[in-house]
């Protein structure tokens, strides 16, 4: 499956969370229940992710943390916050060159709309 397939599900699951659970939870209640409507879509989905770093001559073993990786294809990063920071669109920027991933979404339950929280990140696309 192509990462923009994917990305068309991963929203599908998205959209299915914010119109069963609302807004104004906190960001592990919807990065559970993404994770649990993507598996149930049969994708390999993996969650709270650690991940090494190497700097120079050194190995940094909990460098970061990726909330979902779907298939080895696509990193999301999930947020339930009033505005989104520009920060947050550059570290999932830096996730993606990190791990040579193409394409992170960076989602926000806490919106009016859910499809204005929804927000492709891609890296050499």
């Amino acid at each position: 499956m192509t990462e923009n397939e994917l990305s068309y599900k991963i929203i599908g699951a998205a959209l299915e969370v914010r119109k069963t659970l609302g807004v104004g939870l906190l960001e592990n209640v919807y990065e559970v229940a993404l994770a649990y409507e993507l598996k149930e879509l049969g994708l390999k989905v993996e969650s709270q992710l650690v991940l090494p770093l190497k700097y120079k001559n050194e190995t940094i073993s909990n460098a970061y943390r990726i909330d979902l990786m779907i298939e080895n294809k696509i990193i999301i990063e999930i947020k339930s916050v009033l505005e989104l920071h520009p920060v947050f669109y550059s570290q999932v920027l830096t996730y993606l060159k990190l791990t040579d991933i193409k394409l992170g979404l960076l989602i926000n339950f806490n919106t009016p709309l859910i499809k204005d929280g929804i927000h492709r990140i891609v890296n050499k696309l």
